[in-house]
């Protein structure tokens, strides 16, 4: 379990990036993150691994306050993918993965053997081994980030937007796979967005930010939408748009799902 105790953070020159946050992200749950611009869900994110430290409060792991944790050993521990894949560009895919185990003292055969198994989980031929990052799309290099996150085994993944700079069908796909290995695996998940719909289609629980860090609702996708807390919080994720008010309509002895323009979504399975 992760938890965020009333955190703030306050830069040098008066910002305040995030005012008294709390939250508990329970243990192998995906909690998302998502606000727009200036909402402070980057800065939540890395005080998880301290690449930002709060001003105030305190950030626990399993009940214990990491800040008596040491830096590199605690971030060697979290899996972390950033949106540009971070990847090494000197290194092969396979090199690549290999990197935190091999840090950790794994043997070079032994983390190989383990980087190919990585590949295979999340979808990549192993004839991408060799490659260097350049010669990868860019939903590839999203998943060898993806594998390398999971290469030490880590109980917790940090996201900070993963799938933003891919085209949208990539970027469906991948959402797909995420929520794949979620269901296998069972990691305790941090995922950062500015994407609502990206949002409700990962999180079990879904907390939406406004500026600073504030926390606007919090709760299930279907607890939201059912339910938005105020005109902000409707506005936001859309809710009287034509692609949130959906509809039955009898066709051909089924009931198919349509939008309040009539276009259809999808068909009702009872």
């Amino acid at each position: 379990m992760i938890e965020f105790r009333s955190v703030s953070k306050v830069y040098p020159d008066g910002t305040t990036a995030v005012a008294d946050f709390s939250l508990r992200v329970p243990s192998h749950q995906t909690v998302v993150l998502v606000g727009s611009s200036g909402s402070g869900k980057t800065t939540l994110l890395r005080m998880v691994n301290r690449m930002v430290d709060p001003t105030s409060g305190s950030v626990l792991i399993d009940d214990e306050d990491i800040r008596s944790l040491d830096k590199v050993r605690l971030r060697r521990r979290i899996g972390y993918v950033l949106q540009a894949g971070g990847l090494l560009p000197h290194r092969t895919v396979v090199d690549n993965v290999a990197t935190v185990p091999l840090l950790n003292g794994v043997a070079k055969v032994q983390a190989r053997a383990q980087a190919l198994g990585l590949l295979d989980t999340v979808g990549l031929d192993r004839s991408l081994a060799r490659r260097y990052p350049s010669q990868l799309s860019g939903g590839q290099q999203q998943r060898v980030g993806v594998a390398r996150a999971l290469a030490a085994d880590p109980n917790i993944l940090l996201m900070d937007e993963p799938f933003g700079a891919v085209d949208p069908i990539v970027r469906a796909e991948l959402q797909a796979e995420l929520r794949r290995l979620q269901k296998e695996l069972g990691k305790t998940t941090v995922f950062v967005t500015h994407d609502i719909d990206e949002a409700f289609a990962l999180g079990d629980q879904v907390v939406i930010l406004r500026q600073g860090g504030r926390v606007a609702q919090a709760g299930t996708p279907a607890q939201i939408l059912g339910d938005p807390a105020d005109d902000f919080i409707a506005d936001f994720i859309g809710a009287s748009s034509s692609r949130r008010t959906l509809h039955l309509r009898p066709t051909g002895g089924r009931q198919v799902v349509v939008d309040a323009d009539g276009r259809p979504a999808g068909v009702l399975i009872r």
